[in-house]
């Protein structure tokens, strides 16, 4: 079973190429399962229900989000509506929404399970122990499916790397996400779990990490807040295709890509 987990779509051009992308990946890899993190989706700054729905109408199967999954105020009122759409599962209780999703293979009906975590290092807010929390959920999960899919948010690379070889041999695949900047160690760990660090950003490169050039490189010569608006310019695909065992619910491989728009089209 095929499965595309597709780094943070960022703003219009993350959709878009997106949007793209997708019809001609899902035939040329025989994708059965799609999953992407949503949380920079609308705007570059958090997610709507209307972005919910033009990505899951695009064939997301899940959603998952991270530290910015509430800059949009209008989700909170709407996430418990949309099962697809997952947040951080180790965030203080008492917050809307879920931090898993139980689909299923477009084709095969396979049951997959997505797992959202964040990590803690360099990471604002309280939150809860990824590692003991993810592991209990993974626990509960396997009730319902082999196939276990976990999206690490987070900043630091160790941490993200400690909580893969912590579930090694138990899920699937770990993948991180947050900082927008892929990373190339995408293995398959000794016990059979799928890893990168971070699977990058989906949106546009002629920035920094999403945000136009310019007003990010005055903050940091002056000091002075400056207004972040979201670029536009070289958008590109990031994702992975991690290839599972539905007998094991470990993984077979991994593949990762980082596509310009002319990739894209050449597809």
């Amino acid at each position: 079973m095929n499965i595309l987990v597709i780094g943070d779509v960022v703003g219009s051009a993350g959709r878009g190429i997106l949007k793209k992308a997708l019809p001609r990946l899902f035939e040329k890899h025989d994708i059965d399962y799609c999953i992407a993190n949503a949380e920079n989706a609308a705007g570059g700054f958090g997610v709507t229900r209307g972005v919910c729905d033009e990505l899951l109408e695009a064939g997301v199967d899940c959603l998952t989000s991270g530290n910015h999954i509430w800059d949009k105020r209008e989700i909170i009122g709407v996430i418990d509506l949309i099962p697809q759409l997952i947040r951080p599962l180790n965030y203080p209780q008492g917050q809307p929404g879920r931090g898993t999703h139980v689909g299923r293979g477009k084709r095969s009906g396979i049951p997959v399970a997505t797992l959202n975590l964040s990590c803690r290092v360099f990471m604002h807010g309280s939150l809860d122990d990824p590692f003991r929390q993810g592991l209990d959920a993974v626990q509960r999960l396997h009730n319902e499916a082999k196939i276990v899919i976990v999206d690490v948010h987070g900043e630091a690379s160790s941490e993200k790397v400690a909580l893969g070889h912590y579930l090694d041999g138990k899920v699937t695949a770990v993948l991180g996400t947050h900082t927008h900047v892929p990373t190339c160690d995408h293995w398959v760990l000794p016990k059979g779990t799928a890893y990168c660090t971070d699977l990058g950003m989906t949106g546009p490169y002629d920035s920094v990490i999403g945000v136009e050039k310019e007003a990010v490189l005055q903050r940091f010569l002056t000091g002075m807040r400056t207004r972040f608006e979201t670029a536009s310019g070289d958008p590109r695909f990031a994702a992975a295709v991690v290839e599972a065992d539905p007998e094991t619910g470990l993984a077979r491989s991994i593949d990762r890509m980082l596509l310009t728009r002319d990739e894209v089209k050449a597809l």
